[in-house]
C-alpha cells in the first residue's frame, strides 16, 4: 500500500474503507509498513489540525458509550462529521479487543457522517492504543472536524488521552462512593470539564457530587493542572480570558444535558483558541509525541541488538533465580548494546 493511493483528493478520503486500511497500515509492526506509514502521515499532515479533538474517560458502567452515540448524533444533526477512536481492553490469549463499544453505538455507527474504530490497547498504559494519535489525524485529513477518543476506562491511570486531545472530559457516576473517593482520581485534576452522567437516576446525589467535585476542581486549579491557573496577560497588559473547569449534570440515555454540555465545550474552544493555550497545547503534545517514539525506538532497537540477544537468555536467567541484582543485570545488558566491555 502505497501513501499516494490513499492521499488522493478529499472525497476519496471520507470513504470509510480508505481509512480503515490507512489506520490499519499505522497499526501494522512490520518494517515495510512503517516505512509506508512514516511517507502517508506525512503525506497527510498538511491535511490535518482543524479538528476539534475530545477526549473522554471514566470507570466502566459510567456510560461513555451511551454518551458518546448521543453527542456523535447530536452533533450530526448540527452539521458536524464525527470520528470517535475507542480503545478496548486487549484479550490476553490473542491480543484482539472484543469491540464491545462500537457493537453499543448502533445508532452512530451505522450513520454515513460517523466513523467509529476500535482498536486493542495492546497493553498501552494510560487507556489509548499506541496508533491512536495517527488514527486520529488520519480522521482529521479525511474530513471529520469533531475527532472523540474514548479510552478503555479502568480507573485512575486514563491519563494518555489528556496528552493528545484539545479537551479532557472526565465522565462521573452520582454514586461514586464517598467524598473522597470522588476527588481522589489521578485523572481529575486533568479534567477540563466533569460530566455527572445517569443525574435522573438520583437527583440528590448528582447535586452532591456536583458541589463535591466543583470544591475539588477549584482547589486543583491553584495547585494541579498549569492550564488551569491563573489567567496570564498578553503583550498590552491585558487580562487573557481563562478557562474554569466546569462540573455539569446529564443523562446521556434520556438525551437531557447534552446541548448544555456542548455549549461549554465550545465556550472552551473559544477562550482557549483565542489566549493561545489550544495551539501551545497542540504544539507541547506534538513534542512529547516525538519522544515518546524516540523511547519506542530505542527499546526496539535494544532487544533487537544482536549482542543483548546473545546475553539476555543468560542474564535473565540469573535475575530470575537470585544470582544478579536487576540493576547489575540492566547496566549489563545496557553496556553490551553501547559496545561496551
Amino acid at each position: 500500500m502505497q501513501p499516494e493511493a490513499i492521499v488522493a483528493p478529499p472525497s476519496a478520503l471520507a470513504q470509510r474503507r480508505a481509512i480503515a486500511k490507512a489506520i490499519t497500515l499505522l497499526e501494522s509492526t512490520r518494517a515495510d509498513h512503517r516505512s509506508q506509514a512514516d511517507g502517508l502521515m506525512t503525506a497527510l499532515l498538511p491535511h490535518t489540525g482543524s479538528a476539534f479533538r475530545l477526549g473522554i474517560s471514566g470507570v466502566p458502567g459510567v456510560g461513555k458509550s451511551t454518551f458518546i452515540e448521543t453527542l456523535g448524533l447530536f452533533l450530526i444533526e448540527r452539521g458536524h462529521r464525527v470520528a470517535v477512536l475507542t480503545i478496548d481492553p486487549s484479550s490476553t490469549v490473542s491480543g484482539g479487543s472484543i469491540l464491545g463499544d462500537k457493537t453499543r453505538m448502533e445508532r452512530l455507527s451505522v450513520h454515513e457522517r460517523a466513523y467509529i474504530r476500535p482498536s486493542p490497547s495492546g497493553g498501552t498504559l494510560g487507556g489509548v492504543a499506541e496508533k491512536t494519535r495517527e488514527a486520529m489525524l488520519v480522521c482529521e485529513a479525511a474530513g471529520y472536524d469533531v475527532v472523540i477518543v474514548e479510552t478503555v476506562g479502568v480507573g485512575q491511570s486514563e491519563t494518555a488521552v489528556a496528552g493528545m486531545t484539545d479537551m479532557f472530559v472526565l465522565l462521573q457516576l452520582p454514586n461514586a462512593g464517598d467524598d473522597l473517593q470522588a476527588i481522589k482520581k489521578g485523572v481529575m485534576e486533568l479534567a477540563d470539564l466533569v460530566a455527572i452522567n445517569k443525574a435522573d437516576l438520583d437527583k440528590d446525589a448528582a447535586t452532591r457530587a456536583q458541589a463535591q467535585i466543583t470544591s475539588a476542581l477549584r482547589l486543583f486549579g491553584h495547585q494541579g493542572h498549569p492550564e488551569h491557573a491563573a489567567a496570564g496577560r498578553d503583550a498590552h497588559g491585558q487580562v487573557l480570558a481563562q478557562w474554569v473547569p466546569q462540573v455539569l449534570q446529564m443523562s446521556a440515555l434520556a438525551g437531557t444535558g447534552v446541548d448544555a454540555f456542548w455549549a461549554a465545550v465550545s465556550r472552551f474552544r473559544e477562550l482557549q483558541t483565542a489566549n493561545g493555550r489550544l495551539a501551545a497545547r497542540r504544539e507541547k503534545q506534538s513534542l512529547a509525541w516525538m519522544w515518546e517514539r524516540i523511547d519506542a525506538g530505542l527499546k526496539l532497537a535494544f532487544r533487537q541488538h544482536p549482542q543483548v540477544r546473545t546475553l539476555l537468555p543468560q542474564i535473565t536467567r540469573q535475575v530470575a533465580q537470585g544470582q544478579l541484582p536487576a540493576s547489575a543485570a540492566a547496566r549489563s545488558l545496557l553496556a553490551a548494546s553501547a559496545g561496551q566491555n
